[in-house]
């Protein structure tokens, strides 16, 4: 079967939990997934869709229900180091672009948890480029390098092309997972991503 892939942006706090729950999928499976950055400001202009505090925000019940579940589901999976962020919503342009440059050193995988922790657990200001120094730093990574490479033509032009390629296949927003053509979006389908990946195994 084809590697199943996991878009995010460090932005969406349920990216921040689908991340959490991914490897326990992935242990159950044998898979890996594969984790695709994608710029979710972009994907909202090119799907014509707004957030849900901005799209729901008029309706409290909907939006407590929002909450509630949310709670729920990281009871669920003792989730128990998630903060909400107090600096949401977050521009995460510079982020989305780092973990670009992440990937072009070979040093994702620690790009991302350094980051989606400062985010949502830490709730550090990560829009700031001297916050985002000094986490990646604390990470044990090459903050200047990674930040540079992430301010070139080629960098920026691949998170473009990667949100375009995620519209095109059919995303709207983030947190979504493909299981080949498939796509599943929201923390609440993981089950059904499981359950495919079983089926496609």
């Amino acid at each position: 079967m084809s590697q199943p892939e996991f878009l995010f942006d460090f932005g969406s706090p349920n990216a921040y939990l689908v991340h959490r729950v991914l490897p326990g999928i992935e242990a159950r499976t044998g898979v890996k997934f594969a984790y695709k950055p994608v710029l979710l400001g972009g994907l909202f202009k090119l799907a014509n869709n707004r957030s849900p505090m901005e799209a729901f925000g008029h309706i409290p019940k909907k939006m407590a229900y929002e909450q509630l579940e949310t709670e729920r589901f990281v009871e669920r999976h003792g989730l128990t180091r998630y903060r909400f962020n107090p600096h949401f919503p977050v521009n995460t342009l510079n982020l989305m672009r780092g973990a670009f440059a992440a990937q072009t050193l070979g040093v994702m995988t620690a790009y991302i948890e350094a980051v989606i922790c400062a985010m949502w657990e830490d709730q550090k200001p990560m829009a700031d480029l001297a916050v985002m120094a000094e986490v990646l730093t604390t990470a044990g990574l090459e903050a200047r390098a990674i930040m540079e490479l992430s301010q070139t033509p080629e960098i920026k032009a691949a998170l473009m092309e990667a949100t375009q390629q995620a519209y095109d296949r059919g995303a709207f927003g983030i947190p979504t997972v493909f299981v080949g053509d498939e796509i599943f979006f929201g923390k609440e389908r993981l089950g059904q991503v499981e359950d495919a990946i079983v089926k496609t195994a």
